[in-house]
């Protein structure tokens, strides 16, 4: 999902200007353009949003520990995001009220997956909540410092790896469904799953870098104020990523 949001190149500077002209006429109003802080509101609530339905699964598995009890609850929320994700990239429009949608539904699925491995290995999901917004901090420093600058090379790079491992993942994912093993070893704990996951979490946090440059892009141009929602949508999207291949990679530490 990152990578169709940040690869699309009419994400450019071009649209930006696009969307300013058609909402205001060519004329920019200050009350009604996108801003940063309004930006980062709107990231805070789609937080809570994701952790208060997080936190419905989480109790629902604890005072059972039967994975039954959570399992309908994650795969509305895995597969109804998906698909509100989808619209919400094709219309970004609706996002006011898609991405709150959004973070509800995959609040579901971090919530069951997080109490899933938490009974196997204690502690698991403190670890990967401070560590997801950990790295959320140094990037957002890193990008603010000016010490990762978003060139057209590096911006080219992280859509290229980021697409490699989708397809890797789907790909995974089909010929699972025939019971046709690929690469078993990248799911293991041994040295190359621990180094594939590893790979993995620096490509999502990377991402984190272009979303940031993306806001920026779209406060600079004066977008429309719907796409303070969508430039949080996007951010909501990399941090539901990085938090799962965080939670991939503990679980693999912890089982060796």
């Amino acid at each position: 999902m990152a990578l169709i949001k940040t690869s699309n190149p009419a994400l450019g500077e071009g649209t930006f200007r696009e969307l300013a002209g058609a909402q205001y006429g060519g004329v920019i109003d200050e009350t009604t353009r996108m801003t940063l802080n309004g930006t980062v509101n709107k990231t805070g609530i789609l937080l809570l949003c994701a952790m208060a339905t997080a936190a419905y699964t989480w109790h629902s598995f604890i005072q059972s520990r039967d994975p039954a009890d959570v399992m309908p609850s994650m795969l509305i929320g895995g597969i109804g995001g998906f698909i509100v994700a989808m619209v919400t990239i094709f219309k970004k429009e609706w996002s006011p009220v898609t991405s709150p949608i959004y973070a509800l539904l995959e609040g579901l699925v971090l919530g069951g997956l997080s109490a899933l491995l938490e009974l196997r290995f204690p502690g698991i999901a403190i670890q990967a909540v401070a560590l997801t917004f950990g790295t959320l901090f140094v990037m957002l420093l890193a990008y603010r410092s000016g010490l990762i600058r978003v060139t057209q090379k590096f911006r080219l790079g992280i859509i290229a790896a980021t697409g490699g491992i989708m397809v890797f993942y789907l790909l995974q994912m089909l010929l699972g469904f025939f019971g046709v093993p690929m690469f078993s070893s990248v799911n293991g704990n041994g040295f190359i799953g621990i180094g594939f996951s590893l790979f993995v979490v620096a490509i999502a946090a990377l991402n984190l870098v272009l979303d940031f440059d993306f806001i920026e892009q779209g406060v600079h141009f004066g977008a429309p104020k719907y796409m303070e929602w969508y430039g949080a949508f996007g951010i909501m999207v990399t941090l539901v990523w990085l938090y799962i291949e965080i939670l991939r990679l503990l679980s693999k530490l912890r089982s060796r």
